[in-house]
């Protein structure tokens, strides 16, 4: 199977990024169609067309009977949904995928379907705390892993095609049993979410504290909770779609969380420190640069001084030497952190160019692994 013409349905961060990634690095220029319902197109669809990204925009889901490729790129169970009016419509060479973190319900229900032979499901481990294809990215996909779990009807060929594919975007593929999928997603991604909006929700519902807590926020509580910025649509579909391996987890680590409470009340100060440093150098052993799960941020800390136009200086050089800054900001609570000034960036390349730049100028600079 050589796919040439790709449909979408659904067109937002993710389908968007895959969507520049194939015009950008499929050979012989391959034919992008999106479907949406309703006479009138969306403004993300609209300005993905006039950028070039997409050929065709349909209301029609029978359009799609051409495609050899159709990305769900909807929320996990609206794809469900679209899985039975796609049924007839399909040519039987054509391969279906999806981008949901969830896989589970997806392939039960492709099961049920009869589409075993024609279904890979997928997953790109990337993401951004904006939604929405205007927020997309050539480069959204470059060095992340991209989950691929084939059925037992999956063709070796068609495998191999998605294989290749995922490689061309930029991405690297792994290939995992649905269910194996399910409960590492629930581990490192789905439970993280929900403790990082509990969290940020504790500190809210404080009290009178609330408000010197929200103040002097910052440290380990922006790390972890920088995730609750998330779509909370997407999260409450997860949850529901994920429900088991998450509760499981969950359980796991309401267990692990009593265990430490206990280890305080007891004054159990071997097992504290033996919690703490067993957990530091298994963090450690994770690569500061890989995309996983829960998105990447690309940033530095900088030590300024505390002079009229300090910062306006360092902006305006690292502007001249064409590197664009995502956010910045002055740390008043440095409580973990070195540096005075907070810089982000949008990919790993721009924070290389801005350390030499910043270097070479005499700041000094501070890279958190």
């Amino acid at each position: 199977m050589q796919a040439k013409h790709f449909g979408f349905i659904g067109f937002g961060l993710i389908g968007g990024s895959i969507a520049r990634a194939l015009k950008a690095f499929v050979k012989d220029t391959p034919v992008l169609s999106a479907f949406q319902y309703g006479d009138t197109p969306s403004r993300s669809l609209t300005l993905a067309k006039e950028d070039g990204v997409l050929d065709n925009i349909t209301t029609n889901l029978e359009d799609f009977s051409s495609c050899d490729m159709i990305f769900l790129c909807a929320p996990v169970q609206k794809n469900i949904e679209y899985l039975s009016k796609l049924k007839d419509i399909i040519s039987p060479s054509c391969l279906l995928t999806d981008v949901g973190s969830v896989k589970g319900n997806i392939h039960e229900t492709i099961s049920k379907l009869g589409l075993d032979h024609c279904f890979i499901g997928g997953h790109p481990m990337t993401g951004s705390e904006k939604t929405g294809y205007e927020h997309s990215s050539t480069l959204l996909l470059e060095n992340a892993y991209y989950i691929l779990t084939p059925t037992a009807e999956t063709k070796a060929a068609d495998l191999e095609t998605y294989t290749g594919l995922v490689k061309t975007m930029g991405a690297i593929p792994i290939v995992l049993d649905p269910a194996e999928h399910d409960k590492i997603t629930a581990a490192i991604s789905h439970v993280p979410h929900i403790i990082a909006a509990q969290l940020v929700n504790l500190i809210q519902n404080s009290g009178t504290l609330e408000p010197k807590m929200r103040l002097l926020a910052a440290g380990g509580f922006k790390d972890i909770t920088r995730i609750a910025s998330s779509s909370p649509e997407i999260w409450e579909n997860i949850c529901m779609s994920n429900k088991e391996s998450i509760c499981d987890m969950l359980t796991l680590y309401q267990n692990s969380l009593e265990d430490a409470k206990q280890m305080i009340l007891s004054g159990d100060e071997e097992n504290l420190y033996q919690m703490f440093d067993i957990a530091g150098n298994y963090r450690s052993s994770i690569p500061a640069n890989s995309k996983g799960a829960l998105m990447s941020t690309f940033e530095m800390f900088v030590d300024i001084k505390d002079e009229t136009g300090a910062l306006a200086l360092l902006a305006t050089l690292l502007s001249l030497h064409g590197i664009s800054i995502k956010n910045i900001g002055i740390i008043h609570n440095r409580e973990f952190e070195q540096g005075v000034l907070r810089i982000e960036f949008y990919d790993k390349d721009a924070v290389a160019k801005a350390t030499k730049v910043l270097d070479t100028n005499g700041y000094h600079i501070y890279i958190r692994k």
